[in-house]
């Protein structure tokens, strides 16, 4: 019997399989980097471990750490949870090695299969169909995808579609497999540009009973990373026979290997023809929606498997539909680059959905880890009803300090293809789903929200003449005027309240009330220095509150590109003098494990760059001035 677990990983899998832990009376232990000291994962744990550091490579990508901080905590067993080590065959030998139980499959099994190039070809060997490596390519085997061997999540792929590409992206692509994996293997294969990700759920005992605990459909990416993902697939619902199929190989590739524990298997489709991808050794991110359609607790099975126990004959039927969105702190309108901040507030309504999340209030998002904030997961009797209480759920929440994918996801689940279940890997590059949730009109009346919310806690801070009317001015003719992000907003009290078309019905430091057309609409303002958040029940916006009297120092020479997160500048493409062309690279900079590459905006003649290679770097601190060159 298992009494105590370490998971050897963080945020939102380690609160969830504390979670399971907790119901099932087994102390859990955390592991924590310095950057999480104060993280949620760390402080809900019975015992703590600190692993000295912030970088993965220091902490959690640390073998002898985690093994060593499961023995000092008295732990019997240890959860890799996903990512990290998860399919890291030396880190569960090295666990079962010190005398404690590995809960997932055995050593030689994640060696075997958490190689992609490995498995492909022993999947190949029982049937299974596979997409041919390209050792060669040449022009005609165009578009590929450069892979990672190691791990997933979106690490070390590039697609390539010009051969002169091909030298570049495998570098860029070895990187970040060394920095995510500590494996910088890679290989090629064909890309299907319009293909669907469809994974087969697997779970095994030691005795050789095998499920296919149903398939879920994950064809809504970004950079190869999923965002939404769902349970069952559209794509199989409507094609006689696939799930049959599917299932048949996803049983054979487990049976194999004599598979154990949780396992994925991972397929790309094509209409009603589909393709061995790669089985992931471990939990999966979007394993709540299996876990809603069958009421089963994935994580508890793999601990009683863990433990010895026996399977029964056949998983449980499937019932309604479930849809999960990974909510990132990241900027969609901006190539999805990674955000970094605090979180001054985070809420998402109870109650309809379920909520893994590995943040709240306070908690600060750092540059060394994922971005991924929570996962939210709506289940019901229809697809339709579930895509349509997630994005109400999306839509309701308090998100603020970060810039997040929040209005993306919403666009993505009432967007009329995604409704309709046409949802492939390129729907996001199909689709114009990156436009805020508030047109200009609705961000208008916000931030006159925000300018009267500011208003009244500028009244009730103000220590004579606190009585005076917020807005009041002795020459009525005057508007009150306040800079509110890019509005200049402009507006004037009188007796009877705002002048003009609009009415105010209520105005306080942290709620408004605007009726226009006879329509109240109401206004949740937050404010912190510099800034104010602004919800509505159509979306929210983050507004820029610039000072009254700006600091000259802060101001930066004109052609001055800026560090568009915190990083680590990892590669050099130009030095000082250097003429250059527009989306020409400058460097790269490295941040929450994915490399990002810098480009000229414009032609010109790099006057100045002050990094250089290895340099950390802050947000908004200047990398390079491209300058503009004499006659231009």
């Amino acid at each position: 019997m298992i009494t105590s677990l370490l998971v050897a990983n963080r945020g939102e899998i380690a609160r969830r399989i504390f979670r399971t832990a907790r119901a099932l009376g087994i102390t859990t232990v955390a592991v924590f980097s310095d950057a999480d000291a104060d993280s949620p994962h760390a402080r809900e744990a019975d015992l703590a471990v600190r692993l000295p550091g912030v970088t993965p490579a220091e902490t959690y990508l640390r073998a002898d750490a985690l093994v060593q901080a499961a023995l000092d905590a008295g732990a019997d067993a240890v959860h890799p949870g996903y990512g990290f080590l998860s399919e890291n065959a030396d880190f569960a030998r090295a666990v079962v090695d010190a005398g404690l139980i590995w809960v997932g499959p055995e050593p030689k099994v994640i060696a075997r299969m958490g190689s992609k190039i490995e498995s492909k070809r022993l999947v190949a060997e029982v049937g299974v169909p596979v997409l041919s490596e390209v050792d060669n390519p040449t022009r005609g085997d165009l578009p590929l995808l450069i892979k990672a061997s190691a791990g997933g999540g979106g690490r070390g792929m590039r697609i390539v579609r010009d051969l002169g590409d091909l030298a570049g992206e495998l570098k860029t692509a070895r990187s970040e497999a060394v920095s995510a994996f500590g494996d910088p293997t890679v290989f090629c294969e064909p890309y299907l540009e319009n293909g669907h990700h469809i994974e087969v759920q697997i779970m095994a005992d030691q005795y050789g009973t095998i499920w296919a605990v149903g398939e879920r459909e994950c064809s809504i990416q970004r950079r190869h990373q999923k965002v939404v993902e769902e349970a069952p697939s559209p794509l199989v619902e409507r094609t006689p026979g696939m799930r049959e199929k599917l299932f048949t190989a996803a049983k054979a590739a487990a049976e194999a290997v004599g598979y154990t524990g949780a396992g994925t298997v991972e397929f790309l489709a094509d209409d009603d023809r589909f393709y061995f991808l790669e089985m992931n050794t471990r939990l999966q991110v979007e394993h709540p929606v299996t876990e809603l359609v069958t009421g089963l607790d994935l994580v508890r099975l793999q601990l009683a498997i863990a433990e010895g126990g026996e399977l029964p004959a056949d998983p449980p039927a499937t019932t309604g539909h479930a849809i999960e969105a990974r909510l990132y702190a990241e900027n969609p309108a901006n190539d999805y680059r990674p955000q970094s901040g605090t979180l001054y507030r985070f809420e998402i309504p109870k109650g309809a959905v379920r909520i893994d999340s590995g943040v709240e209030s306070g908690s600060t998002v750092t540059v060394h880890y994922d971005p991924m904030l929570a996962k939210v997961i709506a289940h019901a009797p229809e697809r339709g009803t579930a895509a349509r209480i997630l994005a109400k759920a999306l839509t309701d929440a308090t998100i603020h300090g970060v810039t997040t994918n929040r209005d993306l996801l919403v666009r993505v689940l009432t967007h009329p293809a995604f409704v309709n279940g046409d949802t492939t890997t390129a729907f996001l590059t199909s689709h114009d789903v990156t436009k805020p949730l508030l047109d200009k009109e609705s961000e208008a009346l916000a931030a006159l929200a925000a300018a009267l919310a500011d208003a009244e806690a500028n009244r009730a801070d103000a220590k004579v003449l606190g009585r005076i009317p917020s807005g009041w001015r002795n020459v009525v003719a005057q508007p009150q005027i306040k800079q509110v992000g890019d509005h200049e907003v402009r507006y004037r009290l009188t007796r009877a309240g705002l002048a003009g078309d609009i009415d105010l019905v209520e105005a306080t430091p942290t709620v408004v009330r605007l009726a226009v057309n006879g329509v109240v609409h109401r206004f949740r303002v937050n404010r912190v220095p510099g800034w104010s958040f602004v919800d509505t029940a159509r979306g929210s916006v983050t507004f820029a509150m610039p000072d009254r009297f700006p600091d000259p120092s802060t101001q930066v020479q004109a052609g001055s590109l800026l560090a568009p997160m915190p990083g680590t500048v990892v590669r050099m493409a130009v030095r000082a003098g250097d003429s250059v062309t527009a989306g020409q690279p400058l460097l790269w900079i490295e941040a929450m494990k994915m490399e990002h590459r810098v480009d000229a905006p414009a032609d010109g003649v790099v006057t100045e760059l002050p990094v250089s290679a290895g340099d950390v770097v802050d947000v908004g601190r200047v990398l390079a001035v491209v300058a503009a060159k004499e006659g231009q």
